[in-house]
Formats: structure tokens, C-alpha cells, sequence
């Protein structure tokens, strides 16, 4: 059944109706295993199951129930029949609209966690009542939660599709090209770049296929697609161990349907 999220800023008055708790632990959430399945806390505080949190940050609702992300203490002590698992982990075993609020919640804690103090003065920040953002009450530094913009590409030639392999990804997997904008550049001048640089050829025929927050640790995908232009792969060996075009009916192992890695190459095979 789906559920709506609606982001919020200002918690409710008056605590009386339980509520989701992200509760983290470094990067891993605080769950409760049942069968198959994760469970978030749902409680009215996280005091219940004998939790202090050293910050709490309100996320907005749920289907009209209250939402917050907590930073946990690096030594809690974990509930009995609970666990802290890694977001990667959870992956499919939460309901997809929780899912996507556990990506939000840990973004946000580390945010808060990394931004106590101004960067530019030193003077400890305030939460500013009616925006998400942080304001040095000294020099009026503002600093918003950060989010870092990458291009994720497939780049097709004719019935082929390019994949190049990382030296970080687990043996035999092989993923769409991807890397991070930087300064003065557009999205597509990133594509351009990118391609290039990883595996020297030139790529035309640009188009938008879609985004993904990605919360590993704080980066927005921008997904496109891109066809082959000229030039012979030739791999960076610093950013790739090997790159190659694979046809839909020869590909390695890719990467989890959680990525939109694999929904650009899902995309591709059904639709050549």
C-alpha cells in the first residue's frame, strides 16, 4: 500500500502518538528483524527502549505519523531483539516509502552531526525554525544539508552497451559509467567529460532518463542516456580495471535493482 511522505521541519507541540525512529548508530539503522523482514521503531520516544540520543531531527510524516532520524551514541547499547544494519543491507526488506525515508533520515543526521559549529568562525550553529539549514549567530554563515550531484550514463552502441568495471566493486560486477560535477560545468558537460576521461572515447546524443538520491553518502544520481560517437576504449587505470561493450544477451553481473545503474541497463534490454 503507498504511502505519503511529507517532508516537515517543525515537530509536532506535543509528543503523544508514537512515531517512526531512524535511529543510527554511525551509518547502520537500528531495526528489528521479524522472519523475512526489517521493522522500523515505532514508538513515541526512544526512551522506551532504553535509548538516548545524542541529537534527534524531525523528517516530517508519514501517513500523518511523525517521522525523526537520530544520531545514537557510538557506544549504545542495542535493544535485545534489535540489530544495526547497514542501509545496503536493508535493501528489500523495508517497504519501499520507509526505505527511501531511512536514505533521507542518514543524510540528515550526518549533516547535523558535521555542521554543530560554524566552518568559517568556529561559533557553535543554530537551527534555523522554518528551513533546513544551520546559521552562525556570529558571521551569519548559513549552511544548508549537502548534497553532491554525480552523472550516472549509459552509453549504447547500436545493439551494445558499455560497462566498465571499478577496481572497487565486488569480483565480476560491472556498472554504466559514472562521476561527480564539478565546478562550472553542466550536467552534460560532465557526461561528456566523464566518458571521456574513464575510457577515451566521445559520446553524442545526450538525454535525461532520470534521477536517485544516493545516500552513500550524500549524493543526488542524475541518470543519462548517451550513444557512441567515435573512439576506441582506451581505460583510466586509476578510476577502472577493464571496460568493454556487452550485448543484452551477454552481460556480466551488475549492479542491484536498488541502483539506478540497473535501471538504466533494465531499460536498455527492454527496450533493444
Amino acid at each position: 500500500m503507498h504511502q505519503t511522505f511529507i517532508p516537515g521541519i517543525t515537530p509536532p507541540t506535543v509528543q503523544s502518538e508514537p512515531s517512526w525512529w531512524f535511529a543510527f548508530v554511525g551509518n547502520k539503522l537500528l531495526v528489528r528483524p521479524e522472519e523475512t523482514v526489517n521493522q522500523i521503531p515505532n514508538l513515541i520516544s526512544l526512551a522506551e527502549i532504553g535509548l538516548k540520543p545524542v541529537r534527534t531531527q524531525f523528517l516530517g510524516t508519514l501517513d500523518n505519523q511523525p517521522c525523526y532520524s537520530a544520531e545514537l551514541p557510538k557506544d549504545a547499547i542495542v535493544p535485545d531483539g534489535m540489530t544495526l544494519l547497514g542501509l545496503r543491507e536493508l535493501y528489500g526488506t523495508l517497504d519501499d516509502e520507509l526505505y527511501a525515508v531511512c536514505g533521507r533520515a542518514i543524510q540528515l543526521v550526518e549533516w547535523d552531526r558535521t555542521h554543530q559549529y560554524c566552518g568559517h568562525c568556529a561559533t557553535g550553529t543554530t537551527q534555523l525554525p522554518h528551513e533546513r539549514a544551520k546559521r552562525c549567530p556570529k558571521c551569519g554563515l548559513v549552511n544548508y544539508p549537502r548534497l553532491s550531484p554525480a552523472i550516472i550514463v549509459l552509453v549504447s552502441r547500436g545493439e551494445e552497451i558499455l560497462l566498465g568495471r571499478a577496481p572497487r566493486f565486488p569480483p565480476g560486477m560491472y556498472s554504466v559509467l559514472a562521476g561527480f560535477v564539478e565546478p562550472g560545468e553542466s550536467l552534460e558537460e560532465t557526461v561528456v567529460r566523464e566518458v571521456r576521461e574513464e575510457v577515451g572515447i566521445e559520446v553524442k546524443d545526450i538525454r535525461y532518463f532520470g534521477s536517485q538520491p544516493w545516500p552513500f553518502p550524500n549524493s543526488l544520481m542524475i541518470g543519462f542516456t548517451a550513444t557512441y560517437a567515435s573512439g576506441d576504449i582506451v581505460i583510466e587505470p586509476e578510476e577502472l580495471v577493464d571496460a568493454a561493450w556487452f550485448s543484452k544477451d551477454n552481460l556480466p553481473q551488475v549492479p542491484p535493482k536498488l541502483s539506478i545503474a540497473r535501471k538504466l541497463i533494465d531499460w536498455f534490454v527492454s527496450t533493444h
